[in-house]
């Protein structure tokens, strides 16, 4: 998966990616091909998105008993509601897993990926919010690291994937914890991020009650720590200024050079724009068309520090 952002070429973009470890940006190349998993850290990326709605990203497949991997749209058709076309929708044995302990259709491959052993973590977002989450066990690093938390912590492992699900919802039941958090709230939590022991305080908390109710339930805790990627530093610092980016990403001319990632949120400098960083989040650019190339450039921004 070490490839090389695209000089050139049209894409359906996957959103970001960490897979292999890093921050990639998952492209489709048109009219056909393998995926490319591009780099991104310290890389310009120069591109035009065509802004004519939403593209299939394609499915993921098993590529064997406990691991799944995407696959692009073969006929890169447009997206329905769920953001594939109907035929990658109904060959996507994986999304019967959100609804796997309870009940209904369970592909053959599916309850084999579930059979193996999953972990349940906490993840706290730069203004404080914190949510429940699960991980089969060889995702257990790249699940937390997509995530865009500031910090995390393993409560425990589990022997399959349906009885963590069950223990995910006894913790959103008794202590209010959600299992979702939109991209645009951690996009603004980390544009006005001031003081990162809000975060810490807000963590130390939640994992103290979620380990009371462990302990209810008969469940021995782990507490292992996830240990930030260092790609993310810059973001997770206060003193590192930053503005919102003022374009939508999904429209239009845009040139970024990545200098730090959090989750799919990234800060980036703009082409002659000083020292002022930009922070925006490229998961929006998922499902759509982009043309990439080192011609493309963002128009001019003047705005003020979001730390000023």
């Amino acid at each position: 998966m070490d490839q090389a952002l695209p000089a050139s070429g049209t894409y359906v973009c996957h959103g970001i990616t960490w897979a292999s470890g890093d921050p990639r940006l998952l492209l489709a190349p048109l009219p056909g091909g393998p995926l490319v998993y591009a780099g991104l850290m310290g890389q310009r990326l120069g591109y035009q998105a065509d802004g004519s709605g939403r593209w299939c990203t394609g499915r993921y497949q098993f590529a064997d008993r406990v691991r799944v991997e995407a696959v692009a749209c073969p006929d890169r058709a447009a997206a329905e509601a769920s953001g594939q076309c109907a035929a990658c929708a109904g060959r996507d044995e994986f999304r019967f897993a959100h609804q796997f302990h309870s009940g209904g259709h369970v592909p053959d491959a599916l309850a084999a990926y579930m059979a193996q052993p999953h972990w349940l973590y906490l993840a706290t977002f730069a203004d404080g919010t914190t949510k429940v989450g699960t991980a089969a066990d060889p995702r257990k690093r790249s699940r937390l690291d997509e995530q865009g938390a500031l910090v995390a912590t393993y409560l425990t492992q589990c022997p399959d994937g349906r009885s963590v699900r069950f223990i995910e919802d006894a913790l959103t039941r008794r202590l209010g914890l959600t299992q979702t958090v939109r991209a645009s709230a951690k996009l603004a939590a980390l544009a006005e991020l001031r003081d990162v022991a809000l975060a810490q305080t807000a963590h130390r908390q939640h994992l103290d009650r979620a380990t009371e109710v462990l302990t209810d339930l008969n469940i021995p805790s782990v507490l292992e720590s996830w240990m930030p990627p260092s790609v993310g530093d810059l973001l997770r610092t206060p003193a590192t200024a930053r503005a919102l980016y003022p374009h939508d990403p999904r429209e239009g001319e845009h040139g970024l050079t990545v200098l730090s990632c959090i989750g799919s949120q990234v800060l980036v400098s703009l082409d002659g724009d000083g020292e002022l960083p930009y922070l925006l989040d490229l998961g929006a650019l998922k499902g759509r068309r982009i043309t990439v190339g080192g011609q493309f450039s963002s128009p001019p921004a003047a705005v003020q520090s979001a730390l000023f």
